[in-house]
């Protein structure tokens, strides 16, 4: 059996959002099409038809998919295997959820790029009829690419349609060939970092994360709360527990604990794997969890609670 790793690029976006048209000239570039064996599943076939005879390569192979249903692992890993493709482009049908990829995706399947392309004409129009679908194409690409756009455009309705969903990825405007401009619309924190207390709503709790993690000093001697889980034992003081919640950055696959280092009186009365709502003030000290400096949780209060209605956190 080949458990050997399958590069995927996943092309999302609606109809004639310039899916096809982007996919042709990356397989006409010989820097990205040198040869390797390549799958391309095309699951949403628009005006724009691909033209294999201008592919640098011939290696491509081009497989039609009409019914989601088709997209069972089996049927993937057949479909590679048969023409011995390293590698799968995806062009996604825009009106089928992205989790039947997903979770039937075979496990060396590993997602390389996800990249959205959308009309900036009609993107406004396509979010209030069909929200869904469009939050479903945002949440976990890399990047999004606004077509047929005037520089006079007002950019913001695009810009917060795509934060609400997704607040890492990239978002470019296209004015034409050659002419884009990247999105540099400053973003405020959904929290008051400045107040006495800065309180985390459960669904902020992994931008909070990665904030902390990324701007650290801005937190020392602030006091926050938030809902989190505790862990006990692992080698910690018996003073000290870990606090925090499960991320997923991207998919199911990257899911991991977020957390840091508490200190607490009581922790005998936490439970492993429990949930609790707590203020505490983040202080800078050493801590063998770190081994080196780091922001450690110094307990005000901590009060047993009920887990959030989603357990996982995520960046909208």
């Amino acid at each position: 059996m080949n458990n050997k790793e399958i590069p995927v690029y996943l092309f999302t976006g609606f109809l004639d959002s310039g899916k096809t048209t982007f996919i042709q000239e990356t397989l006409e570039d010989p820097k990205f099409n040198d040869g390797q064996k390549t799958l391309l599943l095309v699951m949403e076939e628009g005006e724009t038809e691909y033209e294999p005879v201008r592919f640098a390569s011939s290696s491509v192979k081009t497989v039609v998919v009409d019914d989601p249903d088709t997209m069972t692992e089996e049927w993937f890993k057949t479909t590679v295997s048969l023409c011995g493709a390293v590698r799968v482009v995806v062009e996604y049908n825009g009106m089928w959820m992205l989790d039947q990829f997903y979770n039937n995706m075979p496990e060396n399947w590993v997602v390389y790029q996800e990249m959205t392309f959308a009309d900036g004409r009609n993107f406004v129009q396509y979010n209030q009829n069909m929200r869904q679908l469009v939050y479903d194409k945002l949440r976990s690409t890399e990047t999004i690419v606004f077509k047929h756009m005037k520089k006079e455009d007002d950019k913001m309705p695009l810009h917060k349609i795509v934060r609400q969903a997704n607040r890492r990825c990239d978002i470019i405007y296209e004015y034409g060939p050659n002419d884009i401009e990247l999105d540099s619309i400053e973003d405020p924190l959904p929290f008051d970092i400045n107040a006495p207390v800065i309180d985390i709503e459960d669904k902020d709790y992994a931008l909070w994360y990665s904030d902390m993690n990324e701007n650290e000093p801005n937190y020392y001697g602030k006091t926050v709360r938030f809902r989190g889980r505790t862990l006990l034992g692992g080698g910690l003081k018996k003073d000290e527990f870990v606090i925090g919640r499960h991320i997923m950055t991207c998919c199911v696959q990257d899911i991991q604990f977020g957390g840091l280092v508490g200190k607490y009186n009581d922790v005998k009365s936490l439970e492993h794997g429990g949930w609790v709502i707590m203020t505490a003030k983040i202080v800078k000290e050493y801590n063998q969890m770190y081994e080196s400096e780091g922001p450690v949780f110094h307990v005000k209060e901590i009060v047993k609670c009920e887990p959030p209605e989603e357990e996982v956190a995520t960046f909208y």
